[in-house]
């Protein structure tokens, strides 16, 4: 769910321009403060932060303008594969793959077939799923681990100095209040009230006006799973729900009215013949709007203690799937790296990682899934021709092909290495096997893994930081951050090496920490969180 807030009541000016921390520590040293960072919009993207923070044992408060309820008005579809381990980390893709259901080709225009189940991943495959059942799942994953929700509360207003940020809001008795935390994340969507309180633009534009939704019955189920495709001047989308109604999208090239504009059933139809040849036998819609689609990103992700994630930092054209998962990855690379630096196993410099990986995939998702829209809606004779070449490259190319599949699964995005470090540094790691398990059953919690041929004592880390072996001869010894990169790999690392990488990435031994929800439900109710005393306000 996203907030759609204005800024009415920022008590002080924050450049756009401001983009580091300028504190040593992270700490918020306000003793009225009972958060330490508050997370606004309980969308995809914040449910899965706020979980992650407290997993951590983070004190996190996720604020949210509209009530306690999951809509099942949300567009998103589909789960890519990159998304699917991110969430396997978290002990719940397995659930959510019982409730969707796999396809193992995207079908993008013309004759362009995306095969998906060659890739190395344990999730060959993109999940049709519901946006709304991804919210339970991780909505439920953040109660359980102590996440506090303040519901129909709006952002009205944020100042932040060196020792925190200030959020005024308007409570659901119309009453206003501050709240104070270390740091605040806006997952407010793309009318995000907190990007417009710390002065960031939004540049970009709207691509495609007009943009018809409904939710239907149908008389006739569709050939497949998801049903996509542009004839002419029309495109049209159909994926199922799961509850007997699907969500039709459409847009006709000749129809440019606002959004505001009375949309009926047979307009919804008419688009559906135009463009899949059928209609299906529509009938009863339970809902049905217009919206335009918009490319817009952020310049900067993070405004001193203040970033942004999801649909607050960049919007995409619905193309290829890839908003919800690219929120969700965003998040995902955010959180392990506030509860490192909050719970003093990291410098606030790590901070500065987020904006230099994200803001780069946040920028190629919106050439890509641009790109597909507009060689979907071609029509000029030399943007047909393009198309058709493009097509004809990308079936028989077979490297293009694998890489146009890491684009839009996002298992082919890596982030920068230092120079002269491994080639594994930065690189995504698959769900490799150890003797133990799976890699990514040994992510979850939140920590550090270190894979090594031989046994390594964590030690004092143990609270971050697990210890496994391969399960095959591979003597390269890697250590994968949480959200599954290499942050660190040698070939044969003494002990001191391998020390010394540890305490970089990991923390120094002996800092120890309350883990998860009943550490942090402990915490906040003692009042110590690793030397922060809270007072509630």
């Amino acid at each position: 769910m996203n907030g759609n807030t204005s800024n009415t009541h920022t008590t002080r000016t924050v450049r756009a321009t401001d983009t580091t921390d300028t504190t040593r520590t992270a700490r918020n040293t306000n003793p009225t403060a009972p958060h330490d960072v508050i997370v606004v919009g309980s969308g995809p993207t914040g449910l899965l932060l706020a979980g992650d923070l407290a997993t951590a044992g983070v004190p996190v408060t996720l604020v949210e303008k509209r009530p306690h309820k999951i809509s099942n008005l949300s567009r998103a579809f589909v789960l890519h594969a990159r998304t699917l381990e991110q969430l396997d980390a978290r002990g719940l893709a397995d659930g959510l793959e019982l409730g969707g259901r796999p396809l193992d080709r995207i079908r993008l225009f013309g004759g362009l077939t995306v095969a998906l189940d060659t890739l190395p991943s344990r999730f060959n495959h993109l999940l049709v799923i519901p946006q709304y059942e991804v919210e339970k799942a991780l909505l439920r994953r953040a109660e359980e681990a102590g996440a506090r929700f303040r519901y129909e509360t709006e952002v009205t207003g944020l100042s932040q100095d060196a020792d925190g940020v200030t959020l005024e809001v308007r409570r659901p008795d119309g009453e206003s209040e501050t709240l104070a935390a270390a740091y605040v994340v806006g997952t407010d969507g793309m009318r995000s009230a907190v990007r417009a309180a710390v002065g960031l633009p939004f540049p970009g534009k709207s691509v495609i006006r007009s943009v018809v939704l409904a939710d239907v019955r149908l008389d006739e189920e569709p050939e497949s799973v998801l049903t996509a495709n542009a004839v002419g001047d029309a495109f049209a989308f159909i994926a199922p729900f799961g509850d007997g109604y699907y969500r039709v999208i459409g847009w006709h090239r000749g129809r440019d009215v606002p959004d505001s504009e009375p949309l009926e059933l047979d307009e919804v139809k008419e688009i559906a013949r135009l463009a899949l040849g059928h209609d299906y036998g529509m009938r009863d819609a339970r809902w049905m709007s217009r919206f335009h689609s918009d490319e817009r990103q952020a310049p900067a992700y993070r405004v001193g203690r203040v970033f942004l994630a999801g649909d607050a930092a960049h919007v995409h054209t619905p193309a290829g799937g890839q908003g919800m998962n690219t929120g969700l990855q965003d998040a995902a690379n955010l959180g392990w790296k506030l509860a490192a630096v909050l719970n003093g196993h990291a410098d606030t410099a790590l901070l500065g990682t987020y904006q230099a990986e994200r803001h780069p995939v946040g920028k190629s998702v919106l050439r890509s899934s641009g790109g597909i829209v507009r060689l979907a809606m071609a029509k000029r004779p030399w943007t047909l021709a393009l198309r058709a070449g493009l097509t004809a490259f990308l079936n028989h190319v077979g490297p293009a092909r694998r890489k146009a599949a890491g684009q839009i699964t996002g298992i082919g995005y890596a982030y920068g290495a230092p120079r002269g470090a491994h080639r594994l540094v930065g690189t995504r790691v698959p769900d490799v096997a150890l003797k133990s398990g799976r890699l990514y059953e040994a992510l979850r919690g939140g920590r550090f893994v270190l894979i090594a041929p031989q046994s390594y004592d964590a030690g004092d880390r143990a609270d971050r930081l697990a210890v496994e072996r391969w399960a095959s001869d591979r003597r390269t010894t890697v250590l994968v951050r949480p959200d599954g990169y290499v942050a660190w790999a040698a070939e044969t690392p003494d002990a001191a090496a391998v020390e010394a990488a540890l305490a970089a990435a990991v923390g120094e031994p002996g800092v120890r920490r309350l883990v998860g929800g009943a550490g942090q439900q402990l915490a906040q109710e003692t009042g110590e969180l690793a030397g922060l005393v809270l007072v509630e306000g």
